[in-house]
């Protein structure tokens, strides 16, 4: 299952990458004389589209096999197993879930509204003590 980000979120990335590319393309066919620099408009929308490529294949959070994976560029990929959580703490909009050794924090701000009640339940369905846990009443 994949926890996705905001489609406002995604819809930022695309539209500032057609815009960096726009204004790039104009920068280099308006200038009479081209510097290097009229291709960092190119670079950096490439860079916003390419962003908006991976957001959307791999989203914020995978939760499959008994882990939850943050997805990151280049590797920066945190995972944790979900039956070693043992605490969750939620604070400003950030949970936080903790293992003995490891730490993931999950903000909760990019997270579409109808993914964020499925990463609720799956993490209510941990079963961990009431003082453990912030989805118990």
């Amino acid at each position: 299952m994949k926890i996705k980000f905001k489609k406002s979120r995604q819809r930022a990335n695309l539209i500032l990458g057609i815009v960096w590319i726009i204004l790039g393309v104009l920068s280099i066919v308006t200038d009479d004389e081209i510097r290097w620099t009229d291709y960092g408009y190119l670079v950096i929308g490439v860079l916003y589209l390419g962003l908006y490529l991976y957001n959307l294949t791999n989203q914020y959070l995978t939760i499959e096999n008994g882990t939850i994976q943050k997805n990151g560029l280049y590797g920066f990929r945190k995972k944790i197993s979900l039956n070693k959580i043992n605490w969750i703490k939620k604070f400003a909009g950030d949970y936080t879930v903790k293992t003995e050794q490891e730490e993931l924090k999950i903000n909760t701000e990019l997270i579409d509204k109808d993914s964020l009640t499925e990463l609720n339940k799956i993490l209510a369905e941990l079963n961990l003590p009431p003082e453990k846990t912030p989805f118990t009443n």
